[in-house]
């Protein structure tokens, strides 16, 4: 098994500390955990600017929800998930949990665009 076929292709092998096979004590194991959940952080971050960014271009506050997109989104990522290997069910919950984040964090981006009067 190559490199290219443990680690994620998001993820470079270079900014691995070391493959989980290669890994000689737990303490490597949650380094590496740590190191991935760091980055995943940074990435919810940026997903999370993306979605603010949204709210730019919605006419209205009940626009911003997008129950269409949502539905979209998580039926992707459930998908996603199992191509790769994973849970469906443990996936799409997170992502139900991240989007409702996203969809409250554009909604008060929205709301201080278009203070009431």
């Amino acid at each position: 098994m190559s490199e290219s076929d443990v680690v994620p292709k998001s993820i470079p092998p270079e900014q691995c500390a070391s493959l989980p096979e290669q890994c000689t004590s737990l303490d490597d194991i949650r380094d590496g955990m740590d190191a991935i959940d760091r980055r995943i952080v940074r990435l919810i971050a940026e997903r999370v600017a993306y979605v603010r960014a949204a709210a730019r271009f919605k006419t209205s506050s009940a626009n911003v929800a997008a129950p269409e997109r949502v539905a979209a989104v998580l039926k992707t990522r459930r998908l996603w998930a199992e191509e790769a290997g994973l849970s469906g069910d443990v996936v799409e919950s997170l992502y139900r949990e991240l989007v409702a984040y996203c969809v409250s964090e554009e909604h008060k981006e929205w709301m201080e665009r278009h203070p009431p009067t």
